[in-house]
């Protein structure tokens, strides 16, 4: 035993003076930007914003896929805190799952679980969410991970098996803890969202909602008509 331990000790000191090291862990790779070309066919989509934005554009951006036994999420806003997604049994906000990426003090964006107890979120110690990463880049918070599709059954963490409306929410954070987001009316999906069904759904923000109502334009059709004919 004494003869293999000088050896070993001279192969490390051999390793140091010839350069070869010994060889190290492989590095990190980057976080890969999300893909919105894939949307509506290997994956569903929401965006929230200006129309044609993308997931480096859009106020929120969420997709959603399924992979085996899970489901991959992607989520990105504009913000320098949180971003989330809710899975809530009606539209409004109370007794909801909540997936939230955040970026703390130290740079990095982790993944947290939440539960909607009325208007204030709960952090649950239990975090279905695996296989996560997160980047702060051009004050945009963005995300990847997985959560199981089926769970015991549980409260605060429902079965994506089924359908469930989807909460849109963003904001900033103190210390790495989440505060109020950032709108008053954060969006809600129209209908209950299923994960075995693929769409590219486009939702306004309040900046462009106006403007998108068939009435309105109309209306602004007819009175650039009266303006450019003048009055008699």
């Amino acid at each position: 035993y004494c003869f293999l331990f000088i050896l070993l000790y001279l192969v490390m000191i051999y390793s140091d003076y010839t350069g070869y090291p010994f060889p190290t862990a492989p590095p990190v790779d980057p976080f890969a930007k999300i893909r919105v070309d894939d949307c509506g066919k290997t994956k569903g989509c929401f965006r929230y914003g200006k129309p044609g934005c993308n997931a480096e554009t859009c106020d929120y951006f969420l997709s959603y896929r399924r992979i085996g036994a899970d489901v991959e999420f992607e989520l990105s806003a504009d913000t320098d805190g949180w971003v989330a997604v809710g899975f809530s049994s009606d539209k409004k906000m109370g007794g909801d799952d909540v997936m939230a990426c955040v970026h703390d003090d130290n740079g990095r964006v982790r993944i947290h679980h939440f539960y909607n107890v009325g208007q204030w979120a709960k952090e649950i110690q239990r975090n279905p969410a695996r296989d996560e990463e997160g980047v702060f880049e051009n004050n945009r918070v963005t995300c990847r991970f997985k959560r199981p599709v089926y769970v015991p059954r549980e409260e605060t963490i429902v079965d994506l098996h089924l359908s469930w409306y989807y909460l849109f929410a963003w904001g900033p954070a103190i210390q790495g803890s989440i505060t109020r987001h950032d709108i008053d009316s954060p969006p809600v999906s129209e209908r209950v969202v299923s994960i075995y069904k693929y769409e590219d759904i486009f939702m306004p923000s309040a900046a462009y909602q106006t403007f998108s109502s068939p009435f309105c334009l109309l209306l602004i059709v007819a009175l650039t008509f009266y303006l450019l004919m003048g009055t008699p």
